[in-house]
């Protein structure tokens, strides 16, 4: 049973409060058969066109809506719909509206041929606009989503989510067995299989749709509700061996960026892959709240780490997409810390591995939104710092960085691994170390280690991000940059 327009806004929107931006369908001058097929449609779906637009609330919020009735003639686009769509977005834009996008369609309106065709390039140039603006633009796919729509503005989301089940695809699977002459293999083209590949950010039934239209809202609509924190009265941190730091560290019960989440954060809405068809468990995204502050949460997750599977190429574009996002909706960005290292392998190397940590830490020193940096636990190699340079720069008590881990750097200098913490001591990797030396801008105490007090200190973590974001919300942009820069610059040169 396919969802219709109008049982969507139902689910969606607060009950009443949907106002219809349509007019009369823009006349393409149909021929006479195309004129019993748009007179059948209407009789068939009781819509005038295959798309609702309009304006409604969720949970208070004005919410701009674009929704196919796949009923109307397949939910196809032609040069009426394409108008009504554009009218939506720039009308959304010109409010400074976020907009929820919901196609159903097979794609271009075979009966206008190629002027319909090319609509999708004038729909694609409005949400473009429309996110060069900073306003959040939901996608929200529903069965099917095949063709042109899903190559344009159905793939041009912040977010974009799919009901279950759906088809969902590029290249419908009828006419690929009219063309080929065999059946496109099965679950191929699902939303499903879409989230496991990196490709969609997830599969939500339109009954929990609302819920996380309202999450998502909260973080990239709403702006910050600030309950700041006293700065942590930090206590002296203890004189330890930094080897005893790295074997803490360790510790499988550490926690990590997901009892960051767990513990510190309000209103996730977990993002997966790079959109690209890439994914990689050792990184998570996510749009978050620390005491107030909206974010988008970026870091290496411990629990997808192992020796055998470390971050690739594609947990680094992953991470770039975070940067986007972030610069894209003008929210800060926060990044944790929390890695064996980047992938050594011959996969790595040929995806381009070395490149895509240039390209992130690139990406970040230019950033123009404001940046916090947390090394939560291991900081290890490139890895580590792709996702370092930032306008603040926290480390937990026993978190470190860098360049190899004590045994690689001990394995070069003394062709052996047993000098592994002289190696640590030398190279100055520990917190106190890197405060000492500029690379951090404060300490997060542990009470006496992370993996005793996991609760409480993943919140004392939040708190300190918290706090971080507010002191940069100080800053124009021109000046965090310059002073990012500057900061970096001058990193290691005598005072």
């Amino acid at each position: 049973m396919r969802i219709s327009a109008q049982e969507l806004l139902t689910h969606v929107l607060d009950p009443g409060s949907f106002d219809s931006w349509d007019v009369e369908p823009l006349d393409v001058h149909p021929g006479p058969e195309y004129a019993v097929d748009l007179a059948n449609a209407r009789a068939k779906s009781g819509a005038d066109e295959s798309v609702m637009t309009g304006v409604g609330t969720v949970r208070g919020r004005r919410v701009a809506v674009i929704a196919c009735d796949f009923s109307f003639l397949a939910g196809s686009i032609g040069v009426a719909a394409a108008e009504r769509i554009v009218s939506a977005v720039e009308r959304a834009t010109a409010q400074q509206l976020p907009l929820l996008a919901s196609p159903t369609s097979g794609g271009t309106r075979m009966q206008e041929g190629t002027v319909a065709f090319v609509q999708m390039v004038k729909i694609a140039a409005a949400v473009a606009v429309h996110k060069g603006a900073h306003l959040p633009y939901l996608v929200y796919l529903r069965n099917p989503t095949t063709g042109g729509v899903f190559a344009s503005w159905g793939s041009l989301g912040h977010i974009t989510i799919a009901e279950p089940g759906a088809l969902v695809g590029f290249l419908g699977p009828r006419v690929y067995a009219a063309l080929y002459g065999e059946k496109f293999p099965d679950g191929i083209q699902t939303s499903e299989n879409l989230y496991r590949n990196g490709v969609i950010d997830g599969v939500v039934p339109v009954d929990r749709l609302r819920l996380l239209v309202n999450r998502a809202l909260c973080v990239l609509a709403d702006p910050p509700s600030p309950h700041l924190p006293d700065p942590a009265v930090v206590p002296e941190i203890p004189d330890v061996p930094a080897w005893q730091s790295v074997m803490l560290s360790r510790r499988s019960d550490r926690p990590g960026i997901r009892q960051l989440l767990r513990h510190a954060a309000t209103e996730q809405v977990p993002l997966s892959g790079t959109g690209q068809g890439e994914t990689d468990k050792t990184i998570l995204l996510s749009l978050a709240r620390f005491r107030g502050y909206p974010c988008i949460l970026l870091g290496q997750d411990r629990s997808g780490q192992s020796a055998l599977n470390t971050m690739g190429p594609a947990a680094l574009r992953e991470a770039r997409r975070g940067m986007k996002l972030a610069e894209e909706l003008q929210l800060p960005l926060v990044l944790v810390i929390d890695t064996l290292g980047a992938s050594l392998s011959k996969e790595a190397e040929e995806r381009g591995l070395a490149p895509e940590i240039a390209r992130c830490i690139a990406d970040l020193v230019m950033l123009k939104t404001s940046t916090v940096s947390v090394i939560l636990g291991q900081g290890t190699g490139g890895g580590a710092l792709a996702l370092l340079p930032a306008d603040r720069v926290l480390a937990a008590q026993n978190g470190w960085l860098a360049p190899l881990p004590p045994e690689g750097a001990s394995a070069i200098v003394h062709r052996d691994i047993t000098h592994a913490p002289q190696m640590a001591a030398a190279q100055g990797i520990r917190s106190s170390d890197l405060l000492r030396d500029g690379i951090v801008d404060g300490i997060i105490p542990e009470m006496p280690d992370a993996a005793d007090e996991p609760v409480e200190f993943s919140k004392r973590v939040g708190a300190a991000i918290a706090h971080e974001l507010a002191r940069l919300t100080e800053e124009t942009t021109v000046d965090r940059t310059t002073t990012r820069i500057a900061r970096y610059r001058n990193l290691g040169v005598p005072r």
